[in-house]
């Protein structure tokens, strides 16, 4: 069966963000996936079979690319107050961001969540 767009792009956001150094999946909420670096989550993926509502949220503390994240269709600051922190919730649909900007987002979430040294790994690739 032939992946959907919106499970296409969160597939390529999910291998992207498991490339960077010290990420980890892990699924704390039953079947949601989040990737973490050095315990803390810096991409939330939800649930890999997600055809009705896929979406991703990241840590956007640039003020441009925050506000660029907001301006997709169905864009929002996420939930449980997170959004105040810099977090917005993409929807993957038809009218999202292309994959390789939403790749761009989750390693600024990276960059702000991860520590020194592990950028500094990125940064030396």
């Amino acid at each position: 069966m032939a992946l959907s767009i919106p499970l296409k792009a969160r597939a390529k956001v999910r291998d992207f963000a498991l490339s960077l150094p010290g990420a980890v999946e892990e699924f704390p909420w039953d079947e949601s996936a989040v990737v973490k670096v050095n315990k803390k989550i810096f991409v939330f993926l939800g649930a890999e079979g997600n055809g009705e509502s896929p979406g991703i949220s990241v840590k956007l503390k640039d003020e441009e690319v925050h506000g660029h994240a907001l301006a997709v269709p169905g864009a929002a600051p996420t939930a449980y107050g997170l959004g105040r922190h810099g977090w917005v919730s993409v929807p993957l649909t038809g009218e999202s961001a292309p994959a390789d900007m939403l790749c761009d987002w989750v390693e600024e979430s990276y960059r702000t969540i991860a520590p020194k040294r592990l950028v500094a790994e990125l940064d030396a690739r």
